[in-house]
């Protein structure tokens, strides 16, 4: 089974607020089986533009990926991030080669 990934660009223009979406997002990131492999570090943009925070989350599978972001605890965690924040995320299957 491919894994999952959740790729996400954020500029994040309330902190605070912002923490409060870290924190519900913790219930259905456990409940899909979500590991962080990147969550904000240091980094270069070599080409192109990025926004300020970049977010790599690795699932079990591209499907667990999708019904998480899909799910009614992750739609609630990402009514508190909407307001204070911008982002592009991509859900993206794993490569096996």
């Amino acid at each position: 089974m491919m894994k999952g990934y959740w790729v996400a660009h954020v500029d994040v223009d309330d902190m605070d607020t912002y923490k409060t979406y870290i924190a519900a997002n913790a219930e259905p990131f456990a409940a899909y089986g979500a590991h962080f492999l990147t969550r904000g570090g240091k980094r270069e943009v070599k080409e192109g533009a990025a926004r300020a925070r970049t977010v790599v989350i690795e699932f079990p599978s591209y499907e667990d990926a999708l019904a998480c972001y899909e799910s009614e605890a992750y739609q609630k965690a990402k009514a508190l991030r909407a307001p204070v924040s911008m982002g592009d995320l991509v859900i993206i299957q794993g490569y096996d080669g």
